[in-house]
This record gives structure tokens, sequence and C-alpha cells, in this order.
């Protein structure tokens, strides 16, 4: 029983880790402490969690450095949908035109594909 339990903790911890990639987190907080009316320390935190590809949606601002015509940034740009099973990410052209990598979902156009193969003469 303490395997079972330690294996869906993981798993929900990466499905945490998942779910705040893929949407974002921002924290934005103004702290000021004055005495009489007078400011004596004031603190600004702003920072964001997110995947690039979420922060490229929102124009939050990147790391300087990056590469935005290295390969693997274009793969990560290109559109991604939600798999209608799982709800897990992919490229949408790999989702229409296959399924989910991830559970194993087929399109309706990969049925129809396949279809048209099994009646070829």
């Amino acid at each position: 029983m303490a395997i079972e339990g330690t294996i869906n903790n993981s798993a929900s911890l990466l499905d945490v880790i998942d779910r705040v990639l893929d949407k974002g987190i921002v924290i934005n907080a103004d702290i000021a402490i004055s005495i009489v009316g007078t400011e004596l320390l004031s603190i600004k935190i702003r920072a964001s969690i997110a995947s690039f590809e979420v922060a490229a949606r929102y124009g939050l601002a990147f790391p300087s450095g990056i590469n935005l015509e290295a390969p693997a940034w274009k793969e990560g740009m290109a559109a991604r949908e939600s798999c209608p099973e799982c709800g897990k990410r992919s490229p949408a052209e790999e989702l229409i035109g296959a399924g989910c990598p991830w559970c194993g979902w087929v399109s309706a156009r990969a049925k129809l594909a396949a279809r048209a193969i099994e009646h070829r003469p």
C-alpha cells in the first residue's frame, strides 16, 4: 500500500507541474512600510512561472540570450491542442492527423485514412 501512495503523490505532483507550466502563474506584490505617512521601505516583487509557449502567448519578457531562431524554439511555438480524451497538449497537426501520443486516442481523420487503406484493391 505504501508504494501505491507514493506513485499517486508523484503523479499528482507531475500533474500540478504540468498545469502550472501549461497555464502559468504570475506573482505581483507591492510591499510598503511607512511610519506617520513617511515611506521607509518599498519592495516590488514581480515573478512569473510558465512555459515559453505560454510566456510568448501573453507577451511576457524572455531572458536575454535566447535564440528564437533555434529549431527547438520553432517546434515549441507550433500550434498545440488539447486531446479530447486525456487533455494533454500535443502539436495540432499530430493530434488531428494521427491521434494522441499520450493516451492512444485516434482522430477521425486517422480512422478515415485507415479505412481507405483497408478498402484499397
